[in-house]
């Protein structure tokens, strides 16, 4: 059967949207008329919540049935961390479908406290880990690309692909180099002033790690990129393309300390069945879930890090979790006795 597509539209107060057969045969002049039951009407509304004082906040939390045992370090508490920060930790235990947000019986905000604390800790070691991994990158890269097409190799729209994304890529460059205030660019421009940026060692030092990932995806010669995949323990580039931009915008929740441990991933990294070094089972994996994030970061590390801690950390931190918590996250019941997480 044909997906549906669907259309939108607005009547005074309320935004109705039908879903419509996308059969192909279908001509526009006799398009499928929409189910009722696919028929959805929303009501546009004012928003007129307004703020609260921290006790009112509290008093609310436990009207709706989440217990506080000490009232005074609670409040301490959303004095620090916000109401809709912990909002993304209590959600687990509010009931299903509940209008008024009531929670299951026995929630306890300590619960969400140490929910919220073992997230924090896991964003700081997948940070930690994404660190070693953009360094070598932009070390590995640098280095392979500049003994064969120079220092200015980033400037050469010939190198790559896609001029679209070498343009946007260099205006970012351009951009980056001109904010920081780095000593060794401010030394650079005191002496020189052709071309118009820095050597790529100078320059990939303040560039994002996103910008790198698109660089070496758009960069044309397959050889030069297949040179560092296998720095990496890799057999080819486009698992390292794939990773690259996963880590980049794992890097970006990270940093504006955002929630990972249940978090559905919209970038979903390639994960292939078999690689040279120790790697994991793929059968029955969703890798949508952060699970698959740090199996590709465990497997890196491998190559950077040899003596990298990254993997015993991340199992000392999982230990004794229920697995109702590692489920959300996506690890599989067997995860530790995977080659890549043998200690």
């Amino acid at each position: 059967m044909s997906s549906p597509h669907s259309s939108c539209k607005k009547f005074g107060g309320f935004k109705i949207k039908s879903y419509f057969c996308s059969n192909s045969s279908c001509h526009a002049s006799q398009r499928c008329v929409p189910r009722r039951d696919f028929v959805f009407i929303y009501r546009y509304m004012k928003y007129d919540k307004q703020p609260i004082e921290l006790s009112q906040q509290l008093d609310l939390l436990q009207r709706r049935g989440l217990l506080v045992e000490d009232e005074e370090k609670a409040l301490k508490q959303l004095h620090s961390i916000s109401y809709f920060r912990l909002a993304s930790y209590w959600r687990i235990m509010e009931e299903p479908d509940s209008i008024n947000h009531r929670f299951r019986p026995g929630s306890n905000l300590d619960e969400v406290i140490r929910l919220y604390l073992f997230d924090k800790k896991l964003r700081t070691l997948v940070f930690t880990s994404i660190q070693d991994i953009e360094i070598a990158l932009r070390t590995r890269i640098i280095q392979h690309f500049s003994l064969k097409y120079g220092a200015f190799w980033f400037m050469d729209a010939g190198l790559f692909k896609d001029k679209c994304i070498f343009r946007n890529c260099l205006e970012n460059i351009q951009k980056e180099v001109s904010r920081s205030n780095e000593d060794f660019l401010k030394e650079h421009f005191t002496k020189y002033d052709t071309p118009s940026l820095p050597p790529v060692w100078k320059t990939m030092e303040v560039v994002s790690f996103g910008t790198l990932s698109k660089l070496y995806g758009n960069f044309s010669d397959t050889e030069v990129k297949k040179a560092v995949v296998r720095s990496f323990g890799l057999p080819q580039y486009l698992y390292l393309e794939s990773w690259m931009k996963c880590a980049a915008v794992l890097r970006n929740y990270c940093a504006h300390h955002a929630r990972l441990w249940n978090r559905r991933f919209p970038i979903m990294p390639h994960l292939p069945k078999k690689l040279p070094l120790a790697w994991i089972s793929i059968s029955a994996l969703r890798p949508m879930k952060l699970y698959a994030q740090l199996c590709y970061l465990a497997y890196l590390e491998q190559s950077i890090c040899p003596n990298s801690d990254f993997k015993e950390e991340i199992i000392a931190l999982l230990c004794g979790k229920s697995q109702t918590i590692t489920k959300a996250m996506g690890f599989p019941a067997n995860w530790q006795e995977e080659p890549l997480w043998q200690e």
